[in-house]
């Protein structure tokens, strides 16, 4: 990605993080790295299910040919469980939507996945496993309060028997946008980054009437189509499709904004 000095593509440039506290690290230094600025205003919280709510599961873990992990979140929660209870299973196959998932899993020495080869989501993932025979085994998915039934209904429709393991469910915090409006009103708030729908959802929930027209207008960095749809649902004007992982959503605003400023310089 951008050089340094001069040639930042970000220099100036204020970007708003929305994603989780604990999952925006990594993302706001790789816009520091470009020469922006990481606003970070998280629209979604990540709370853990108690751990009764897995226990049933793990305990029968053995049991299963096929454990998908469907987001980071789900990965990180579900792995700490997994660790105190001995570590997945010998010969238990492994399954993830995407790269961050798969980052996640690998700190706790998974090595073996299976991953879509792009696009990250749960048609990609099918794609992925459209190979396998599932009548007659048993996957277990592990996944956020209510997540999509894609999933699970595509693999029963093969065969499969199928379980959820909810690990997380997801709250919207109780910040206030309009400590924003000063930043947008000397233009240095330019581009907002959103990796799902709820997080869009959220967004519009927290701004009010006050801060709705500065959102519209605020460029949207999203992960996937769904997400940009969403956004323009709301009404943001501009919305870009980056892609899945802190590197690709960094890459898109490299990207749009060299372009800005080749057609018209950045004050």
């Amino acid at each position: 990605m951008g050089g340094t000095g001069s040639r930042q593509p970000l220099a100036g440039i204020g970007v708003l993080v929305t994603r989780p506290e604990h999952q925006s690290r990594r993302l706001a230094e790789l816009i520091r790295s470009l020469g922006g600025e990481p606003v970070l205003f998280p629209a979604m919280e990540i709370v853990a299910q108690p751990d009764d709510a897995a226990a049933p599961v793990l305990k029968r873990l053995h049991q299963f040919d096929l454990a998908i992990f469907t987001s980071p979140n789900a990965a990180r929660l579900a792995m700490q469980r997994i660790a105190l209870a001995g570590g997945l299973p010998a010969g238990l196959r492994v399954a993830v939507l995407g790269p961050g998932t798969a980052a996640e899993l690998k700190k706790f020495g998974v090595r073996e996945m299976i991953t879509p080869k792009a696009d990250f989501d749960s048609e990609a993932l099918l794609e992925a496993l459209s190979r396998l025979v599932f009548d007659g085994k048993r996957v277990v998915i592990f996944r956020g309060q209510g997540g999509r039934e894609l999933l699970g209904e595509s693999l029963r429709q093969r065969g499969a028997a199928v379980e959820y393991v909810e690990c997380y469910r997801r709250a919207r915090p109780r910040h206030d946008m309009a400590e924003l409006i000063p930043l947008w009103q000397q233009d240095r708030l330019r581009g907002c980054l959103a990796t799902s729908s709820e997080i869009v959802i959220n967004l519009f929930d927290m701004a009010g009437e006050a801060c709705r027209p500065w959102l519209c207008q605020t460029p949207m960095f999203v992960s996937h189509p769904r997400v940009a749809a969403t956004a323009f649902a709301f009404g943001v004007h501009k919305v870009f499709v980056a892609g899945m992982g802190d590197e690709m959503l960094a890459s898109g605003l490299e990207t749009w904004f060299a372009r800005l400023r080749r057609a018209q310089p950045v004050a």
